[in-house]
């Protein structure tokens, strides 16, 4: 059974309702949650195949919560899709991520060698950063930070950027009604800011 998490990829981020539609391959339950609603209020919910829905047809799920199918945070996400829906919000969130995000992304990766590899799809993208291309070393170690990805933090902020970094990535995941020009402004301190950090490239 294969349980697609879409939590943080989900309603509109890849620029499709779910990350798992831009692949051929279907899954048996998709788990959202404040994707659906914007976060308006606290929501989190299953989509489970016909097959996976038939084992209850003979046995009741024992599960549940006081709050389950609460019916204000089901009229929010309703609300919330219908909204999308009427804004094009999947359309913007591809279109951005095809023609602004991807390509920015990709030319400060030819600038700034601490950039190792660039990946992503509508307005959901990470960056691995690395001292080193050739042998990959991160920028940080796993499960910690270094003085770089500090630089990258402190110098982000500086220039009016929220960096949103774990380890040695730095994710670049802006909200899916994001403009083009808001993308190339914040390309442009990205690019200010990795012009600083490259000190810390120790590669060829």
């Amino acid at each position: 059974m294969w349980i697609a998490d879409e939590t943080m990829s989900g309603f509109a981020r890849t620029g499709k309702w779910f990350a798992f539609q831009n692949w051929e391959a279907q899954p048996d339950l998709i788990v959202f949650a404040k994707g659906s609603n914007s976060g308006y209020v606290p929501v989190g919910g299953v989509v489970i195949s016909a097959d996976v829905a038939k084992t209850f047809d003979d046995r009741v799920f024992p599960g549940g919560l006081t709050y389950s199918g609460h019916p204000l945070a089901a009229a929010s996400i309703v609300a919330s899709i219908d909204a999308m829906k009427e804004e094009k919000i999947n359309e913007n969130a591809a279109e951005i991520g095809e023609k602004v995000i991807g390509p920015g992304l990709r030319e400060l990766m030819d600038k700034h060698k601490i950039i190792g590899e660039v990946r992503g799809l509508g307005v959901f993208w990470a960056l691995d950063l690395v001292k080193d291309r050739a042998t990959r070393e991160p920028l940080a170690p796993y499960a910690g930070t270094s003085p770089a990805m500090t630089e990258i933090v402190v110098e982000s902020k500086k220039r009016g950027l929220m960096p949103f970094t774990n380890f040695n990535r730095m994710h670049v995941v802006p909200p899916a009604t994001v403009t083009a020009d808001e993308v190339k402004e914040g390309l442009a301190i990205m690019d200010e800011v990795f012009t600083i950090v490259d000190a810390h490239y120790t590669g060829a």
